[in-house]
């Protein structure tokens, strides 16, 4: 009897012991794979828009640089369609381990806001990383129309009430927002000609199809730049470095502004210290005097902050939007 005691105590010791070890190991894989990210695999970051536009350009600036300090490839990954639906829910339910990201900007939160049904939630099943840059977005017109200001474009739009016409790079972006609250505070209404992507708007703008292109730097300074679009405003509160030469649009129209952010996002489950990790080889890369330079060129500022922080901002901008379109009637079909 004291034998089979003995053999029972160490039978349970032998279990506790197997079990303590099972769970200190369990315990310890994911702080090894967090330690050692990243391990060699490339990351993915997806750019839910085709190429071309400042969401593409942006990614690729930073994503060649982050390869470097993470020591890795980053691949880009153009997955457009749906206003960035498509590519943004790849990602939704990727493997959250940090080797796949999406390189989102403010209009996917101004999507998220009017979208009725979305194949993912944009705040609980994506996690934010970093953001990359910020800027004011820059107020264009096609080179063929016979106006050079803000005041002259609202004149004409009053005396043709819905004959001008503008270009976004779909229903819900924020090319869309940032133009109807311009009608809106202006008090003219210009009709919506929303395209697949920024690149096609552009285009549309450069071949006269449309009149007006409210954008960000980076998707209209080439168009500026060789004559095919005229900038008239910038959408700053008050005049940017960015653009010096341009007036805001609230020196005609009181009260208007718009910014644009540009960053990276993870799935949700991500772990926070694979995120921490990526936050803070972003910010590196932001903080180079190149990727300063670049952003600069292309009409935006390099943006700083931590991950949490990040996320914050995008729950605050989508509870925004969504007040701005109920009070400028924007719907998924407009």
């Amino acid at each position: 009897m004291r034998q089979q005691k003995k053999s029972l105590v160490s039978s349970v010791l032998a279990l506790t012991t197997l079990a303590m070890v099972s769970g200190a190991l369990t315990l310890a894989t994911p702080a090894k794979a967090v330690e050692s990210f990243p391990n060699g695999d490339p990351i993915n970051l997806v750019v839910p828009y085709p190429p071309g536009g400042s969401n593409d350009s942006f990614a690729r600036a930073v994503g060649a640089k982050l390869g470097e300090v993470l020591n890795t490839t980053v691949v880009i990954s153009n997955k457009g369609g749906a206003g960035g639906t498509i590519g943004a829910a790849q990602v939704a339910r990727a493997k959250p381990d940090g080797y796949t990201l999406v390189a989102v900007s403010s209009g996917f939160t101004t999507n998220a806001a009017i979208q009725p049904s979305l194949p993912f939630d944009p705040v609980k099943d994506f996690k934010g990383v970093a953001m990359m840059a910020k800027g004011p977005f820059i107020v264009a017109v096609r080179e063929s129309l016979p106006i050079s200001s803000v005041s002259e474009l609202i004149a004409m739009a009053k005396e043709r009430p819905g004959e001008l016409n503008y270009s976004s790079s779909g229903p819900g972006s924020s090319n869309q927002f940032a133009t109807e609250m311009f009608n809106t505070a202006a008090g003219v209404n210009m009709t919506h000609v929303p395209y697949r992507g920024m690149g096609p708007a552009t285009a549309a703008l450069m071949g006269d199809q449309v009149d007006v292109l409210i954008a960000s730097g980076p998707s209209l300074l080439p168009a500026i730049n060789t004559g095919k679009a005229k900038a008239i405003a910038i959408t700053s509160a008050e005049a940017s470095p960015i653009a010096p030469q341009l007036p805001p649009v609230a020196k005609d129209v009181p009260g208007y502004e718009f910014t644009i952010w540009w960053g990276i996002l993870a799935p949700a489950d991500t772990p926070d210290a694979v995120v921490e990790k990526l936050n803070e080889a972003i910010q590196t890369v932001v903080a180079m005097p190149e990727i300063h330079d670049f952003f600069v060129r292309e009409g935006a500022e390099p943006a700083s902050g931590g991950a949490a922080a990040f996320q914050r901002q995008i729950v605050d901008d989508i509870a925004l939007w969504k007040k701005v379109a109920a009070d400028s009637n924007i719907t998924a079909q407009k």
